[in-house]
């Protein structure tokens, strides 16, 4: 487990009533969250809901308007030197010098930072495939994301900030980012995954919280979301039923959301265990059945709708 010289007990990260206002546009409001040790937190948001101003205060980047934010204890503002060195940041929109290689980028921040040993850089980036042998201005929008990674997490700093990070990367390297976010937790780093691409967060975090319009709206277990999400399923009959949407809809956590004119197809919306839905589909003349993979959209959804936040609710009282 990674310790931190000077305090030891203090979280990763800990806001406390973070304000940010951009005169009369809106930043983040009153924001209390707190990343442990060792976890990979997840910071899901659309674009705009305040991921990256909450990120540009961490970094000591911006001043907050009231509250605070510190890293291992120390005020991001106030302490934001000591802060950064703490941390490997990879910013949203990543600025590289185009004349230099990816080895001169390297060396560059590895002599911003005091640190001349460019070993684990070179390690990470044979991992993740990246040439750095290539004139910065000749590398893919995908490579130079990698570029930016490998210099987030080439100095071993015990909290890594990352805004989206697979931004440009192919689905392949995705997985393979996620890879080393599991692999750099294992070594005792903290992560803290800002994103809008759902699946993602919910392959490697253990929590996240759900930015909207710049207030928190949630803070949960992993867990916990997968067992609110709706998953969709696309159901194909070799013949009409007449009852198959009643029966269906009857079920605890299945909602019909569409029939087409036939009555053959049906689109279904599915929370929690399938097994009842499936013991029923086993009764019908199923000819196909497509069941969509797992995510967190739908439990974004519920969160960023109150109005059907509200429905639901008085209709489970």
């Amino acid at each position: 487990m990674t310790t931190v010289p000077g305090d030891e007990v203090a979280p990763p990260i800990a806001l406390r009533q973070l304000t940010k206002r951009y005169g009369a546009r809106r930043g983040v409001l009153d924001l209390d969250l707190a990343v442990a040790q060792g976890e990979i937190f997840g910071f899901l948001g659309p674009n705009g809901a305040g991921k990256t101003t909450t990120i540009r205060v961490l970094m000591g980047l911006i001043r907050p308007s009231a509250g605070e934010a510190r890293i291992f204890g120390r005020d991001c503002w106030r302490q934001s030197t000591e802060v950064k060195s703490l941390v490997g940041f990879l910013p949203g929109e990543v600025h590289l010098q185009e004349q230099l290689t990816g080895r001169d980028v390297l060396a560059f921040f590895a002599a911003f930072r005091g640190a001349g040993d460019l070993t684990r850089g070179l390690k990470l980036a044979e991992y993740l495939d990246l040439d750095l042998g290539l004139r910065v201005k000749h590398l893919s929008k995908g490579n130079r994301q990698k570029l930016a990674v490998v210099q987030a997490l080439m100095h071993d700093a015990p909290l890594v900030i990352l805004d989206e990070p697979s931004s440009g990367l192919d689905p392949l390297m995705q997985a393979t980012l996620l890879e080393l976010l599991r692999e750099e937790q294992a070594r005792g780093r903290t992560v803290f995954l800002s994103s809008h691409v759902l699946p993602e967060v919910e392959q490697v975090a253990q929590r996240v919280a759900i930015i909207r319009e710049g207030r928190l709206v949630a803070v949960e277990d992993v867990a916990r979301l997968k067992a609110l999400r709706e998953r969709e399923m696309l159901v194909l009959l070799a013949e009409p039923v007449a009852a198959a949407p009643e029966r269906l809809a009857a079920l605890p956590g299945v909602r019909v959301l569409g029939i087409d004119p036939a009555g053959r197809q049906l689109r279904l919306a599915v929370r929690g265990a399938p097994g009842p839905l499936l013991r029923l589909l086993s009764e019908l003349p199923v000819e196909d059945l497509t069941y969509g993979p797992p995510d967190l959209e739908s439990v974004f959804l519920h969160y960023y709708a109150p109005e059907r936040e509200q429905t639901e609710e008085a209709a489970s009282r």
